[in-house]
């Protein structure tokens, strides 16, 4: 089984299996946030997803 690759280089793997992606709503419109705000938007947070879906999309991770 493949590897789903657009939807692997969305996440991270950790060394201990967890799964990190990006935080939402930081894509545009970021100017009038404070510089924290700003910042905050950067830092990964844990995307959580059941087995089934991570079996189909991610299979040898």
């Amino acid at each position: 089984m493949k590897t789903n690759k657009s939807f692997s280089k969305r996440l991270k793997v950790t060394g201990t299996g967890k799964l990190l992606g990006r935080k939402p709503g930081f894509n545009h419109f970021n100017a009038k946030q404070s510089r924290s705000t700003q910042l905050a938007g950067k830092r990964a947070v844990p995307f959580v997803m059941k087995n089934k879906p991570s079996s189909h999309l991610l299979p040898f991770n």
